[in-house]
């Protein structure tokens, strides 16, 4: 009576569960700690978090996509003809300061992103890593990079439809959407500390919208300063959004307005000074 062989290279499962077991305990206990991620790595982590966090909720979207569609639309063919004569000589002024009202008032909802987490403890375990302190807020604002840099290749596009025509080229609309892309970096941290230091995401959308309003209503995104009375062109003329909207205005037109840029890196620079190390301070003693 033969008996029957276990082909060649097959293996019962209860014969590998132990060899598995030992190789699993042998790598925990003789295997080295794997290297502290730098301060760099941590950052891009968290910004992947936020990119994958867009993947599975693509409606995040919609701010960045419909919302400024909706803008350049409204504005261009309802002002266009009052204020420039035609809706096509009006977007060559008006595209560059929509694009940058867009992506500032979106910056807010970095603010609301760290709201929502605390709100869910999953910044009770962030903090609990020995990571970089500072990563987790910086991949936020990494993350959120993404969705103003897709918010201006939206207006663009929709813009290039409707007739706006850069004289700066390639080289000057990409410089525009740079000097954006940083301001809106340090803008953010604005909003961070809010999400920080208020209790709920409705609280940091309320007191964003508050300033950010005046800030961008109140400048020279819609019509030139010099059309409005002198005590609000005092303002307007030092808000740092019209400083923003004029340098990305000029870089698409070709002019390269130094001035501005400066203010408007300036403005970053300050921002990030001021508001970074509050906002450490604040997620420290959370």
């Amino acid at each position: 009576m033969s008996t029957a062989t276990q082909p060649t290279g097959a293996t019962d499962g209860a014969d590998l569960a132990p060899v598995r077991a030992d190789s699993l305990a042998a790598i925990l206990v003789s295997g080295e700690r794997p290297p502290r991620p730098n301060a760099l790595q941590a950052s891009l982590t968290f910004g992947w978090r936020a990119v994958l966090k867009i993947k599975h909720v693509p409606e995040q979207l919609f701010d960045v996509t419909a919302f400024p569609i909706m803008l350049v639309l409204m504005y261009t063919y309802l002002f266009g003809g009052a204020l420039a004569g035609s809706p096509r000589e009006y977007i060559q002024y008006l595209l560059p300061g929509i694009l940058v009202m867009s992506v500032v008032m979106i910056t807010m909802y970095t603010g609301v992103s760290v709201n929502v987490d605390i709100a869910k403890g999953v910044f009770d375990r962030f903090r609990s890593l020995p990571i970089w302190r500072p990563s987790t807020l910086v991949g936020y604002l990494l993350g959120d990079a993404l969705r103003y840099t897709i918010a201006s290749v939206v207006m663009l596009t929709v813009g290039m439809v409707m007739g706006f025509r850069p004289d700066g080229g390639v080289q000057g609309v990409v410089a525009g959407v740079l000097l954006l892309i940083v301001f809106s970096f340090a803008f953010s941290w604005v909003w961070t500390m809010f999400g920080l230091l208020l209790r709920t995401e409705k609280s940091v959308m309320g007191v964003s919208m508050m300033i950010l309003f005046p800030l961008t209503f109140l400048s020279d995104i819609f019509v030139r300063p010099e059309t409005m009375p002198g005590w609000l062109q005092a303002f307007v003329n030092n808000n740092p959004v019209t400083h923003l909207a004029s340098a990305v205005r000029g870089l698409m037109d070709g002019s390269w307005p130094a001035a501005q840029i400066a203010w408007s890196l300036g403005w970053a620079g300050l921002l990030i000074v001021v508001f970074g190390p509050v906002t450490m301070r604040l997620y420290n003693r959370k």
